[in-house]
């Protein structure tokens, strides 16, 4: 279970999100944020290679693989804890892919779910949805991505192009990014209105967004050198106040 966090109102983190709707951390400011050491988040993308195919995807692709976890966070007890493995649901407003079915994916490996990387960042975007809506229960799903690229067959981060998640609060860290061009995150208003477009790079490289205030996509993915193996590693956190759907 992850320690309680509390971030100061004055927070440029929580500054930002307030502001704008989103915020972007560069990874050396993450890593320093959270006190994670090389070590821990070597072990930790490493396990980005034991993903599963997604075999849910609407158009037929098989360039994305997964794994998926879920917690609950209660109001007045610190951390999150983890819940029995279930489907990932999400309604068809919200992704018009590959929404309005329950989505079975590998389960995450209980080491990465108890490590330190992803519970430190459990704790940091909890602080940072107590902090936006006080006092709430939450949901949490964790899922960790890989889009795979080749010569001719490009990757598609957000096949369901730029959308809300249907949830509180998103956060999204880089991972690795692998013989990469593209991937490329927009940030909208409703109406479609650019906020920002930037780059996720480096490891733990993060944007944490509001997500009833803005939308988010990310571009296509291709190999720079078409010869050699090609992919783009997320970790992607949502907090939905309640409980699971359904």
């Amino acid at each position: 279970m992850s320690a309680a966090l509390q971030l100061a109102p004055t927070d440029p983190l929580l500054d930002a999100v307030a502001r704008q709707g989103f915020a972007l951390v560069r990874g050396a400011a993450m890593q320093a944020r959270l006190g994670l050491d090389d070590a821990a988040l070597a072990a930790f993308a490493a396990s980005w290679e034991r993903l599963e195919v997604d075999r849910f995807m609407a158009d037929g692709g098989r360039y994305r693989r997964r794994r998926h976890a879920n917690f609950t966070a209660r109001a007045g007890s610190p951390g999150h804890l983890r819940g029995p493995h279930r489907p990932h649901y999400q309604a068809l407003v919200h992704n018009s892919l590959n929404g309005g079915v329950e989505r079975w994916f590998g389960a995450m490996e209980d080491a990465v779910a108890e490590g330190a990387p992803l519970q430190a960042l459990l704790g940091l975007g909890r602080a940072v949805a107590d902090a936006r809506q006080p006092g709430q229960d939450w949901y949490v799903e964790v899922h960790q991505f890989r889009i795979e690229a080749a010569a001719g067959a490009p990757g598609f981060p957000t096949p369901e192009g730029v959308h809300h998640d249907g949830v509180d609060v998103v956060l999204i860290g880089m991972i690795a990014r692998t013989n990469l061009e593209g991937g490329e995150t927009l940030v909208t208003d409703d109406e479609g209105q650019a906020l920002a477009r930037f780059t996720l790079l480096d490891r733990l490289d993060t944007a944490i967004m509001d997500d009833s205030r803005v939308m988010h996509g990310v571009t296509p993915v291709a190999p720079a050198d078409p010869a050699l193996p090609s992919c783009r590693d997320v970790l992607v956190i949502t907090w939905k106040r309640g409980g699971p759907p359904g």
